[in-house]
């Protein structure tokens, strides 16, 4: 099974959650639980914090 990196959020939809703060930074999450309480919000996407530590352990790059 490949690693998920990205996860979307809006309409009355979010893949996320309010617990999943480490995985998606304190906005991501935030944002997934309004979806999920109900509140309106834009359609958007969260790319984890994952993401963001395998580009500065590979010195800035994008792994090929």
């Amino acid at each position: 099974m490949t690693q998920k990196y990205v996860y979307y959020f809006g309409g009355n939809k979010a893949e996320g959650r309010a617990d999943m703060r480490n995985l998606l930074g304190g906005k991501g999450a935030n944002l997934a639980e309004m979806v999920n309480i109900g509140i309106p919000v834009p359609a958007g996407f969260t790319i984890t914090t994952e993401v963001c530590t395998i580009y500065y352990e590979n010195n800035q790059q994008w792994p090929e």
